[in-house]
């Protein structure tokens, strides 16, 4: 019997945190890649040229970009007899996407920081695997198992968003604070912070924040010869915080705790080492729902790591909001070359108007889980990357230019009528 009153936790972490730096770089360098395609006219939603597979490491005032790829001129240029990555450009790149964080401190700095580039061609025996077949259908860029999900219990109040509730507040806060730092309204605090927030659940919904966390880097002192404390600090803040959450969601006093370890001066890469992919439940559904374990940002989209944990979200999405159920799961398994997936699973918790597995004959139906289809349908083959590497890739509007595309609606309609409902 599922439990109807609890307490559940999740947490974010904003664009300044070192993950989350590595993570916009890897996504940035994906991004020109793709545009490079573009610009030259060999990249449609038919064809998609760009293999990458980027990891990027930053700490004191250094950052290290590996991994392989494919790619054209300028981002690629002969050495010899041999095409090979224009270091200098993607330098450029890494050092404008720090500059945008708003990183220039003496331990990281845009312009000071070594950027060391270590990213070369890609293997040709993966290539072989994912290249299209005379059926024109790409194969996996690798094994693995995606989840996607999608809930009802936000709704109330964040239209649209279908996410858990602890997740999708996590993030909230943080993003009203970086829009306050960046508009100059709290221009003491600094790119990293970290959030969790506690739900309260009453009869399976959420009604409450228990307890609200916030650590975020700030300026040693205000400016008037005082040093900041966490009093200060949570003084600044509170109203912003209060702001990001629902009405009558904001914790008694005792229960919202601003850098509780004391002050957070230094921060970003120069306080912690920071990695590509190391955030991947911040990334997703903030534990609420399973993960298959693969990051998303520097991979490319024929990389199913990456475009079917999105294709299982629109899926499970579209589903939620076509009225068949309050929660769905979905699961999908590939092998690495072979494009049909392994398995699908759908799971509504009980919650479904329809049974699980009539929706799996449904949605495989309806949107086959084929990596190219997965690409063309939700026209992945653009620059829209670097946007989703903070403050989560699902429960966000989609954009007019095709960004989030996996965060519409669309199918909801047809799901409902194959479905009878």
């Amino acid at each position: 019997m599922s439990r109807k009153n609890y307490l559940f936790t999740s947490e974010s972490v904003s664009e300044g945190h070192p993950d989350k730096v590595s993570d916009q770089i890897s996504d940035a360098i994906l991004d020109a890649f793709i545009a490079n395609d573009i610009k030259l006219g060999i990249a449609d939603q038919s064809l998609v040229n760009t293999r990458l597979g980027c990891e990027t490491l930053c700490t004191t005032n250094k950052v290290v970009i590996a991994g392989e790829g494919r790619g054209q001129a300028p981002l690629f240029k002969k050495y010899g007899n041999t095409a090979q990555v224009n270091r200098e450009m993607i330098v450029e790149i890494a050092r404008g996407v720090i500059k945008d964080i708003g990183y220039d401190q003496d331990g990281f700095s845009w312009h000071g920081a070594d950027i060391e580039v270590e990213l070369h061609g890609q293997s040709p025996d993966i290539a072989m695997g994912v290249n299209e077949n005379k059926s024109g259908e790409e194969g996996a860029g690798d094994q693995g198992m995606m989840f996607g999900f999608a809930c009802t219990e936000s709704e109330v109040y964040e239209k649209n968003s279908f996410m858990p509730a602890p997740i999708y507040f996590s993030h909230k806060i943080l993003k009203v604070l970086s829009d306050q730092r960046r508009a100059g309204k709290l221009p003491d605090l600094l790119p990293d912070a970290k959030s969790q927030v506690t739900v309260r659940y009453e009869d399976g919904k959420p009604v409450g924040a228990a307890k609200v966390v916030v650590s975020t880097q700030h300026n040693q002192s205000n400016g008037k010869g005082k040093d900041y404390t966490p009093a200060m600090i949570k003084e600044m803040i509170a109203a912003a915080v209060s702001s990001a959450l629902p009405k009558g969601w904001m914790p008694k006093e005792a229960d919202f705790l601003v850098n509780p370890t004391g002050n957070f001066v230094v921060g970003g890469p120069d306080g912690d080492c920071g990695l590509t992919g190391r955030k991947i439940i911040v990334d997703t559904y903030g534990g609420y729902a399973r993960h298959g374990g693969g990051a998303f940002s520097g991979k490319d989209p024929t990389k199913v790591d990456r475009s079917a944990a999105y294709a299982a979200r629109y899926l499970a999405k579209n589903v939620v909001a076509a009225g068949l159920a309050d929660k769905c799961e979905i699961q999908v398994a590939y092998a690495i070359g072979v494009a049909d997936p392994m398995s699908l699973y759908v799971d509504t918790f009980g919650t479904g108007k329809v049974e699980d597995d009539k929706l799996e004959k449904v949605l495989a139906e309806l949107f086959p889980l084929r990596p190219t289809n997965i690409r063309r349908t939700l026209q992945l083959s653009k620059p829209i990357y670097q946007r989703t590497a903070a403050y989560g890739h699902f429960g966000r509007a989609p954009d007019a230019d095709g960004g989030f595309s996996w965060e519409k609606t669309d199918l909801a309609a047809a799901i409902k009528k194959a479905c009878g409902a």
